[in-house]
């Protein structure tokens, strides 16, 4: 890679204005780009399951699913929709996952299929709070109305049982005793306990109105509630107040005012020892039940823990056995291991904040210089600039001709965007909602651009999970359910059509949708990776599998086929990258030396996924490969490092003598100076482009925080 740019003045970038520039970087030259102006959506919900699988659901209707025991990958994604926000989500039934929200419906999402499996009317207005009972058996729906409906959970589907007695005012929050046989509700100025059975109210909790410091009375909404086995009952409140009561005798046991501004969500430890609070300030803190003297019985809850993860409303906590869990307004998922449970690895112990998705959002037509950015309503095509100007190594290069936005492409109806492409060329490009796959011809001549929708699209490639142009841009191939991948004919005359349906052997990879694909330049090899992990390789002259990549117990990030060697390159959640060889159906040399040496510690120990892999065009032992925070040149012809060694050593090299550089080089050649980074990609030999999204533009259009007043201000 030669030498990283070292403390070059920085390009002359305006952020989502999108201006760019061009870096010389060593062997390649570099566009800088910071024209897509991605904003995470705030998170409104978070439901935590025994699996170490964690639902995450966002303020723009989209529903994540992390999976926890492979690095916190985020390995579903179901699409955002504009009229179905949750404002709650609750595994019940075994692994089915449900969510309410303002709309009135409750939805059961098709965790195979990534979409919404069907949505039931509550018939209670809006539903601002849902629980499921210790069994998963039932579910309770807190109304706009003041009730709370309880639903049977069936095989198939939801079934309503009863309704609880009415009350006055919405139901905000809900919890359940662990018996099964009390509900905790929380509204504004009460908290009452129901008995299921009976469907009455049988306990009355009277909240106080009056805030800290004032003696005007304001109403207190009961934003959370948690209802633990002894019968207590915590509270956190819009007066900044987190609460315990005796559910038995309706009294106050303790009060502990943790902040000036609302607390908005609990949540508690399967021993119940442990509580997780989140307030509007930002701060997320966490209670403990301990012991009042060293041998005592006696037990109290005591503030052991603040965090400030956050910048905005934390609106949702969950508590794993091993760690707390946080998501606010500002977009962060926030995990912080507790310390008492992790191992003396020093990784296992830090805290992951999750801000960008672990899939690519940016797809590039290399031979037109083109890059298309997905938002959730609209497509962005854009030009990259040029530069006629040469320079020094991380010397930043004036930009003759600047970038130049061709088209923005919008999406009709609600529902959001799930995947898109453009061909190599930029003459086609697609995208797919969760019902809808639309195709257009792109004619570029000059500075006109012309699009004309491709109007009759086969019905059986709709609903694609993912896309992807072969490198002649004559195909088109459509991931869908069941393993399954459809594969579109495109004409020069802008007609599509079905050539077959590519379908996995029977077993593992038939339950899952495929969601990565890689196709060969030669056009001769499809692989695709399912939601459980497997990795099918197609032959498409045959249009039949040819073989299965031996099965590996972490889903796949990233894939690409070499354009020479047609081998098969995957990234895994885990951080470790195997190497394929589709012609010979068995691991490369490269691959066993990986797996027998292993890779370097400080390489494992990354907390973000690689998301993109690229090959340079002339140097087939070299692989690019990217996360948030660097890219990565593989060079397979070098040796791996040992531990002992640095792992980004590139700074340090350049200090060297050409012989002592070549002997302390190693296969590992990263740099960090371009972060965070959306997409890396090579454009040519020469060439690199670098797609970054700083954080402070993302900061910059959310919305102002809490006021809090600072000494001396």
């Amino acid at each position: 890679m030669g030498r990283p740019p070292g403390d070059a003045p920085p390009p002359l970038l305006a952020g989502r204005s999108g201006a760019a520039a061009a870096v010389a970087m060593g062997e390649f030259q570099v566009h800088r780009v910071r024209l897509f102006a991605f904003l995470p959506a705030g998170i409104r919900c978070v439901s935590a399951h025994p699996s170490s699988r964690l639902a995450v659901g966002r303020i723009d209707g989209s529903v994540e699913i992390y999976n926890l025991q492979a690095n916190s990958f985020q390995e579903k994604v179901i699409p955002g929709h504009e009229t179905r926000i949750p404002e709650a989500l609750c595994w019940a039934g075994g692994d089915r996952l449900f969510g309410a929200g303002l709309s009135g419906d409750i939805i059961e999402y098709d965790l195979e299929k990534l979409c919404v499996k069907y949505a039931l009317d509550a018939f209670g207005g809006p539903l601002w709070s849902m629980a499921a009972d210790p069994t998963g058996a039932q579910l309770a729906v807190g109304c706009e109305d003041g009730s709370i409906k309880l639903f049977h959970v069936l095989p198939e589907r939801i079934q309503f049982e009863k309704n609880l007695d009415r009350q006055k005012g919405r139901i905000l929050s809900l919890f359940w005793h662990a018996s099964g046989a009390r509900i905790a509700a929380g509204s504004i100025d009460l908290i009452r306990v129901f008995d299921v059975k009976s469907g009455h109210a049988v306990q009355r909790l009277l909240v106080d109105r009056r805030l800290t410091g004032s003696h005007t009375p304001r109403e207190c909404v009961v934003w959370s509630v948690v209802f633990l086995s002894d019968g207590t009952i915590v509270s956190a409140d819009s007066s900044g107040r987190v609460q315990f009561w005796d559910s038995e005798m309706g009294t106050l046991l303790q009060t502990s005012v943790i902040s000036s501004s609302a607390v908005l969500s609990l949540a508690t430890s399967e021993a119940e020892d442990s509580i997780v609070v989140g307030t509007s300030a930002g701060a997320v803190y966490q209670f403990q039940l301990l012991q009042v003297k060293a041998g005592s019985a006696e037990r109290q809850w005591v503030r052991t823990k603040p965090f400030q993860y956050h910048t905005h409303d934390v609106r949702t906590v969950a508590h794993t056995a091993t760690a707390l869990i946080s998501g606010g307004l500002d977009g962060q998922l926030v995990i912080r291991p507790l310390m008492e449970k992790v191992e003396s690895r020093s990784y296992e112990a830090a805290v992951r904040k999750v801000t960008f998705p672990h899939r690519c959002l940016v797809s590039c037509a290399r031979k037109a210089r083109l890059l298309l950015f997905q938002y959730p309503l609209h497509l962005e095509l854009w030009r990259l600039g040029t530069t006629s100007a040469t320079g020094r190594d991380g010397e930043v290069l004036p930009v003759s001709c600047p970038p130049e936005h061709l088209v923005q492409l919008k999406n009709k109806g609600p529902e959001h965007i799930r995947s898109s492409c453009i061909s190599a060329w930029g003459t086609w490009i697609a995208y797919s909602t969760a019902s809808r796959l639309c195709l257009y011809r792109v004619q570029l001549a000059g500075e006109r651009v012309a699009l004309q929708r491709v109007r009759k699209v086969p019905k059986v490639a709709c609903g694609a999970h993912q896309l992807l142009f072969s490198a002649d841009s004559t195909r088109l191939f459509v991931a869908s359910d069941r393993g399954s991948v459809h594969v579109l004919k495109l004409l020069q005359s802008g007609v599509c059509e079905h050539l077959h349906t590519l379908q996995p052997s029977s077993g593992e990879s038939t339950l899952f949708s495929a969601v990565l694909l890689a196709v060969s330049a030669d056009g001769h090899w499809l692989a695709v990776a399912t939601g459980g992990g497997t990795v099918t390789i197609y032959n498409l002259k045959k249009a039949k599998p040819h073989c299965v990549v031996p099965a590996y117990d972490c889903p796949v990030t990233a894939l690409a086929i070499h354009p020479v060697t047609n081998r098969l390159v995957m990234a895994y959640s885990d951080q470790q990258v195997l190497e394929f060889s589709i012609p010979d159906k068995a691991y490369t040399p490269w691959s066993r030396k990986v797996q027998q040496q292993g890779l370097h510690r400080d390489w494992m120990e990354r907390d973000t996924p690689i998301t993109h892999i690229a090959f340079h065009p002339q140097q087939a032992d070299q692989v690019l490969l990217h996360d948030v925070h660097m890219f990565c040149l593989l060079d397979q012809s070098l040796p791996l490092p040992e531990d002992t060694a640095v792992l980004c050593n590139q700074p340090s090299l350049k200090q060297l003598s050409e012989t002592a550089r070549h002997s302390s080089a190693h296969a590992f050649k990263i740099c960090k100076k371009y972060q965070p980074l959306l997409f890396v990609d090579l454009l040519d030999e020469k060439s690199l482009v670098v797609v970054e999204r700083p954080v402070m533009d993302i900061k910059a259009q959310l919305p102002p925080p809490v006021y809090r007043k600072k000494f001396g201000t």
